[in-house]
């Protein structure tokens, strides 16, 4: 066991599971945060995640529980890997467990609305910058690739040394790669954008669109993720790394990304109820099109894919208009942001 560093992982779904994984893996005591007793039960009975992982082994190094304030009880390192709509929920109620000097990341990609928050703001509200430090972890980092040990990397995003040397520490090892970097809000923003584009190119391939026009559908889509980075402060430089391109691309063209699937769902004629239940998991990308949709228009960002899935979704308009709306388009710049 590796000594001082307690490591909290909060929720036990596909990701947390891996992530959890990793860190007991490199000898680090892990407690990872699931919602009910039973799943915490089954975990620690039988080394194993039954409904998201059953064929990963977890290390013995790992401790499931229901309870909050057991998880993070001694935690120097906190990594929340729950879905948004309960992310601020959880945040609030871990705030007065939070340890002295421990390191808050969020690997959840995500936005909310009403005001426009990321996840890490809303870490940021719930401790004090003096004693604590916030982290945003993002990349192709589709889960169970991860479980199968094929080779993965991820981004650690801080403005603090310290938090960046401690995740790459505690979540490197053979097969993922841990990169850092100082923007924040840039890979934060990757990470939830392209979650939309995701759906876009499951509904896309529904249709039998072809090579080609992916790689329209990936460059454009780049396109208005960096155009609204910059509008909300972050490095568009950023949306080339592994956090912007190389999340979009894994994601936008993998049948395990779970925002590709509903894309593919919506594009076969499911509605969007039905395209979600299929899916049967959290898929971040409709929330997060909500969010875009309304911010977007706020600022005067021109995001075309995204009114026109955003029409797909909530005007019943069919899916073949995503592709009538891409060429039709009038924007004929390619690349549109200098630095």
């Amino acid at each position: 066991m590796t000594a001082s560093i307690k490591v909290a992982v909060l929720g036990g779904g596909s990701f947390g599971t891996v992530l959890a994984n990793i860190a007991a893996s490199n000898g680090y005591e892990v407690s990872l945060w699931v919602r009910d007793s039973e799943q915490a039960l089954r975990i620690n009975s039988e080394g194993a995640n039954s409904t998201y992982h059953p064929e990963l082994q977890l290390s013995s190094n790992i401790s499931a529980s229901e309870k909050l304030d057991d998880v993070m009880d001694g935690s120097s390192l906190v990594f929340i890997a729950t879905p948004s709509l309960i992310f601020e929920t959880i945040m609030e109620r871990i705030n007065p467990m939070i340890e002295e000097g421990s390191y808050i990341v969020s690997c959840t990609k995500g936005i909310k609305l009403n005001p426009f928050r990321s996840m890490s703001d809303i870490i940021s509200m719930n401790i004090d910058a003096n004693i604590n430090q916030v982290g945003v972890l993002s990349g192709p980092n589709l889960a169970k690739e991860i479980a199968d040990k094929k080779i993965a990397g991820t981004v650690i995003a801080s403005s603090s040394d310290a938090l960046l040397s401690q995740v790459k520490k505690v979540l490197s090892s053979d097969t993922f790669k841990v990169y850092s970097s100082n923007d924040i809000q840039g890979v934060e923003l990757a990470g939830a954008l392209k979650n939309i584009y995701a759906i876009i190119c499951g509904i896309a391939d529904s249709l039998d669109v072809g090579e080609n026009a992916v790689g329209l559908i990936l460059t454009r889509s780049m396109a208005e993720m960096s155009r609204f980075a910059v509008a909300k402060g972050a490095n568009p430089i950023t949306f080339l790394g592994l956090a912007g391109m190389g999340d979009l691309v894994a994601t936008c063209t993998s049948g395990l990304s779970r925002n590709y699937q509903l894309g593919s769902n919506l594009g076969n004629g499911m509605t969007l109820q039905e395209a979600k239940d299929q899916v049967g998991q959290v898929a971040e990308g409709i929330r997060t099109l909500d969010v875009i949709k309304e911010e977007s228009k706020e600022l005067g960002i021109s995001m075309p894919l995204v009114d026109s899935l955003y029409n797909i979704v909530y005007k019943n308009y069919l899916p073949k208009t995503l592709i009538d709306d891409l060429i039709n388009n009038s924007h004929e710049v390619d690349v549109e942001f200098t630095y």
